[in-house]
């Protein structure tokens, strides 16, 4: 496996918490020391899609020294779109458990992938 990656997609969350970029700050700060890795520089935090009330909301970048945190907290609808993905292992529940404290989400939905390239053998043919 080249690497671990964490998409989550979570519903209704606190509105006053996704637009708030001290919170989305903090957050993230939180979220890199719960699954055992270190930010590489600030974590870049824009507010986007303006022009687009059902869209906008504040896109975050953070760089960790195995990969990245990328994150969309669409403001109206309370949805928030995380990955994380990292070439070392890291827990998905500590990473959850974050989003929950921080965000309140109704829902979370979870994708786990296991990211790599391999060449394919005979087993995985049939």
């Amino acid at each position: 496996m080249w690497g671990q990656h964490l998409i989550l997609d979570m519903c209704d969350c606190d509105r006053g918490a996704i637009g708030n970029p001290d919170t989305i700050r903090a957050f993230t700060a939180e979220l890199v020391e719960a699954i055992g890795m270190r930010a590489y520089g600030e974590p870049v935090l824009e507010h986007f899609a303006t022009h687009d009330p059902a869209a906008s909301g504040y896109t975050l970048v953070q760089l960790i020294e195995t990969s990245n945190v990328t994150a969309h907290f669409a403001e109206r609808s309370g949805d928030v779109y995380l990955d994380v993905f990292s070439c070392k292992a890291f827990s998905e529940e500590n990473a959850i458990g974050v989003c929950r404290k921080y965000f309140a989400p109704r829902d979370v939905r979870r994708t786990s992938l296991k990211r790599g390239v391999k060449p394919p053998d005979v087993s995985d043919a049939a």
